[in-house]
């Protein structure tokens, strides 16, 4: 693959996720409402791709022995906790995954 062949992939990536982006802006602009399903969409897909990107990463656990499962299941306590606490999903994250590699490297 030459270079030429990398820009233009690239360019046209980013076309195209402006143009998503922008697409509702120019269908509905300032005069219309937004339709109420897009609205509930938008209240209700964050939480759905959370619990799936936590279904995703939960998929591998084996709990055959307690190095398998207790790792994940403590970095969850903690996310959830630090959330409930901080209300900052970046800071539970950030928690969580180091929770998780300390577990992992040092403890089980």
């Amino acid at each position: 693959m030459n270079n030429l062949h990398i820009w233009l992939t690239v360019a046209v990536i980013a076309l195209v996720t402006a143009a998503l982006r922008f697409l509702p802006f120019v269908i509905w602009g300032d005069k219309r409402k937004t339709p109420k399903l897009i609205t509930k969409l938008g209240g209700t897909l964050p939480y759905a791709i959370m619990g799936m990107l936590v279904i995703y990463c939960l998929k591998e656990t084996s709990f055959a022995s307690l190095d398998g499962f207790l790792p994940a299941l403590i970095s969850c306590i903690v996310v959830a906790v630090s959330y409930i606490l901080k209300r900052n999903t970046l800071i539970s994250i950030i928690l969580g995954t180091l929770c998780n590699i300390i577990l992992v490297q040092f403890v089980f």
